[in-house]
């Protein structure tokens, strides 16, 4: 198996939707990013392809307007930036309008051997269909690498799914697809692999035995914000949960992988490489040889696949929803006050459930995940809660509270380890639970988009999700989904909450349920005072410093 073909120069990058918030907000400074930093290839070219009538001036101001210009170094990059940037209008639609990017490209192609061609798809889920179908009819190269870039939402469950892949599979190879969500560019997440397989002290107890309880949360602090007629249709559940929480769970799960050691890779009589782990054909590939580097990156994929496949559906009666309603000073609007909302939208702006990975090294530990809008902090963390030490009385009457392992995503990168130690004193002896504080101090952190749109160029799929990893992952939500959709569930409407509030009433008891007493947080030694959830992510979010260990509580609900 060859390693990815990196694509090194002749390659243009199509933004499909360039005049919207995305390619505005995110992807043009993002591909700035990678221009001062000298890592966009020779002679590299960004086309923007939208509906919009506009000038190539405009266009040059729509990919400005983000960028701040630090320095006058930043100024003169962003003009040779600007340089690799043109503009092709889709207004007349249909053929006509691929017809016109294809004689831009052609003409930026010109005199040159080869022509590589990304496509990004910065576009609604309602047009994508017939927009990827029209790419690859007139717009494919024949004489380079052609790649398309998917941006999520990948369907509204199961079916739509499978759906939209039916569609994409005439027309791309699967190495040809990169399905992405920027949060799985995120340096914090994309460390949880190099953590685990990078540090041995973890492998003995990353498992049911060691651990109690794993919670993953992403809260924001803002409502839909003009956003509602989308988010109406969409909800927590598919905008959020369905990807960016099985995501974690997985790569968390996938951290008590046996390693390599079960791994066997054999070539058959006819010369095909055939990849097995535990006895199961993950890979098959018609080449004479395959790189250890290369097997280890199928059997990562290979494997995150079979995490998701061990987790059950999701139950609703493991789940609490809630729909926010106006802030306790009546200032923030409720979400049915949203434009485009109905009054009676059962929409799901929060959802808290719990999941369960059936296997030998996870049975038993709940995945207690949280997502919501309008809540009274902008959060995104894993929190492991490891159970008691069994020596505890040893130092104290009281409980000590457990170890917990905090990898916060945002704000404030790092990873926190909780302890516990004595308090240095030469009256008393008292415990004291401290951080060991990782945090990414003075670290300049790439963009998530920096990190996929660079991925795409070189052909590496680690961050970009598989089609089996996405049916998997629907086929853990979809049920609940089909409960929600039912209009005859009453018991499955959302509660609401304030905006600005910590999320619908029972939520603590809720959590509290699937947690050991040890892991739910203990005034015994604890610099914070053993405090809940509801009462430290108002503080922690909207902290703007690098957290401590008087930051990190050792309860997170």
């Amino acid at each position: 198996m060859s390693a990815p073909l990196e694509i090194q120069e002749n390659t243009i990058l199509v933004i499909i939707g360039a005049s919207g918030d995305l390619s505005k907000k995110k992807l043009f400074p993002a591909l700035f990013g990678l221009e001062r930093r000298c890592l966009l290839p020779t002679d590299f070219k960004i086309v923007g392809f939208a509906p919009d009538e506009i000038t190539h001036d405009s266009f040059l101001s729509i990919i400005k307007s983000p960028i701040r210009l630090e320095s006058p170094r930043f100024a003169e990059q962003l003009e040779q930036f600007c340089q690799r940037c043109s503009y092709v209008s889709g207004h007349e639609g249909g053929v006509k309008s691929f017809n016109a990017l294809r004689r831009r490209l052609e003409q930026l192609g010109t005199g040159k051997k080869e022509q590589n061609r990304l496509f990004y798809m910065a576009l609604p889920p309602s047009i994508f269909t017939s927009m990827q179908d029209g790419l690859r009819k007139h717009c494919y190269s024949e004489r380079g690498a052609t790649r398309i870039i998917i941006e999520k939402p990948f369907g509204h469950d199961l079916e739509s799914s499978r759906e939209l892949q039916r569609a994409l599979d005439p027309n791309w190879r699967e190495d040809e697809i990169f399905r992405v969500d920027h949060y799985l560019g995120k340096e914090v997440v994309n460390n949880l692999l190099v953590m685990r397989f990078g540090n041995e002290i973890f492998g003995a107890i990353w498992n049911a035995r060691h651990i109690d309880n794993i919670e993953i949360s992403i809260t924001e602090a803002g409502g839909a914000e003009g956003r509602g007629s989308y988010f109406n249709g969409v909800g927590a559940i598919r905008d959020v949960m369905q990807n960016r929480k099985s995501m974690p769970v997985l790569k968390v799960a996938y951290l008590s992988c046996h390693g390599r050691s079960n791994a066997d890779t054999r070539t058959t009589y006819n010369g095909a490489t055939e990849i097995f782990f535990s006895g199961r054909l993950v890979h098959r590939k018609g080449f004479y040889s395959c790189s250890l580097a290369a097997r280890d990156h199928v059997l990562l994929t290979s494997f995150q696949a079979r995490v998701l496949d061990w987790m059950l559906p999701i139950e609703h009666v493991h789940t609490i929803i809630g729909q926010y309603g106006k802030s306790s000073d009546g200032e923030k609007p409720a979400f049915k006050d949203e434009q485009d909302v109905p009054n009676d939208s059962r929409c799901a702006t929060f959802c808290a459930a719990v999941g369960h990975i059936e296997n030998e090294r996870w049975a038993g530990v709940p995945f207690l995940l949280k997502a919501g809008k309008a809540l009274s902090g902008s959060l995104t963390e894993i929190k492991i809660h490891f159970k008691p030490s069994a020596n505890a009385t040893i130092f104290s009457t009281q409980p000590l509270p457990s170890n917990t392992m905090t990898i916060r995503v945002q704000p404030s990168e790092g990873v926190f380890l909780r302890i516990n130690t004595f308090v240095p004193s030469l009256s008393t002896q008292q415990t004291s639970a401290i951080d060991l504080d990782l945090s990414y101090h003075g670290r300049e952190i790439p963009e998530a988009y920096e990190v996929l749109l660079l991925d795409a160029l070189k052909g590496d799929k680690t961050r970009s999700v598989r089609r089996d990893e996405l049916d998997a992952s629907w086929k853990i939500w979809t049920p609940l989904l089909r409960h929600l959709d039912d209009e005859d569930a009453e018991t499955m409407r959302p509660r609401e909450y304030a905006y600005g509030s910590n999320g619908p009433e029972g939520l603590d008891e809720f959590i509290a349920s699937y947690q050991s007493t040890s892991s739910k947080g203990s005034s015994q030694g604890s610099p914070n005072g053993g405090e809940s959830f509801r009462e430290d992510i108002s503080r922690t979010a909207n902290s703007s410093s690098t957290t401590g260990a008087q930051d990190v509580p050792a309860s997170f609900f």
